[in-house]
């Protein structure tokens, strides 16, 4: 049965989104087509106000959500659903989703669970109504995915907290044998750390020991870390360019115009402010945790759990997630 479920979810067409909009068009294109399949409990489930509590329950370990799960929708319904995870990834980051999923069903066959361990078991939940000037947004989130997207008209979209998650870190048997579904993101910082190393700049090794996980977690509100590591302003042009190549592959899980728009901003806030640190050891296999931060936002990576080979990748932003920085005191009031 489980097979079936994978063989159905992960060969269904994606719905086509119209030509040439904007991703916040495409957002509200995209929902509105999935909601208007729903039936009147299914909508119950889906949507919800805008000013709900629910909307900043950002969670990544595996656990009931609320919205409507993919295992409860016809395959119409899915179909539509991963339009709307469409409207707004990168070609980049929807393969990196999808390839999360599907990692659901060798968890099930390894841990022998497939209740826990359920490829099916993502939620969609949005968040007011779609194309709303005050605002809103949509959730497409499960066991090692989180997917938040907030819209403000005129004022731009959010997508933060950001957060994609492997288990297996490699898959090390099977038909999958070989995947790493976040391997640029842990190849790029081990190459660019040793390659820091070889040129003497030893402090960017904060610490010999990882710790046990990203120290943002599952926070609502994240807040500024220590500084550790190296300055932006102390590396070459090609050090500091082998670090934005890093952070793009954050920003680079959506569509080129939302990355574009982040990684401006990222810029804009003083590149020589951005600090990267290694804590671990550098070789493939080793345990390691890596942190990159800036005066706006925060980039995490740990790969601690399970011998090493469960990695866990976030990326927040201190004062923008959920939308806040664009919301203002608008939302706050409401709120």
């Amino acid at each position: 049965m489980k097979n079936l479920l994978l063989s159905l979810f992960f060969s269904l067409p994606v719905l086509a989104l119209a030509g040439g909009l904007d991703p916040a068009a495409a957002s509200k294109v995209a929902a509105d087509k999935f909601l208007a399949l729903l039936d009147p409990a299914q909508r119950t489930k889906a949507s919800l106000p805008f000013t709900s509590d629910e909307r900043e329950n950002f969670r990544y370990t595996p656990r009931d959500r609320a919205g409507l799960p993919l295992k409860e929708m016809t395959a119409a319904q899915r179909e539509a659903a991963m339009a709307l995870l469409d409207s707004a990834l990168s070609e980049k980051g929807k393969l990196k989703a999808t390839q999360i999923m599907s990692l659901e069903g060798i968890l099930a066959e390894i841990e022998k669970d497939s209740f826990k361990r359920d490829p099916t078991k993502y939620y969609v939940a949005i968040f007011g109504t779609p194309g709303d000037p005050k605002g809103w947004s949509w959730r497409f989130e499960g066991h090692h995915l989180s997917v938040n997207i907030t819209f403000a008209t005129g004022k731009g979209i959010s997508v933060t907290p950001s957060f994609l998650g492997s288990n297996p870190g490699e898959v090390r048997q099977g038909v999958k044998k070989g995947l790493r579904v976040l391997a640029a993101e842990e190849d790029l910082a081990r190459t660019l750390a040793i390659t820091l190393l070889a040129a003497g700049k030893t402090d960017v090794i904060f610490s010999e020991k990882a710790p046990a996980e990203i120290l943002s977690f599952e926070n609502r509100k994240v807040t500024v870390l220590d500084p550790v590591g190296v300055l932006s302003s102390d590396l070459t042009g090609t050090q500091r360019s082998a670090l934005l190549t890093l952070i793009s592959e954050y920003t680079g899980r959506y569509r080129p115009e939302i990355a574009a728009t982040d990684m401006a901003k990222i810029k804009a806030a003083g590149l020589e402010k951005i600090r990267f640190g290694w804590a671990g050891g550098t070789k493939f296999g080793d345990a390691y945790y890596y942190r990159i931060q800036g005066p706006t936002f925060l980039l995490e990576a740990a790969n601690t759990q399970n011998d090493a080979n469960h990695v866990h990748a976030t990326w927040r932003s201190f004062d923008g997630d959920f939308g806040r920085d664009l919301l203002g005191e608008h939302f706050s009031g409401e709120h």
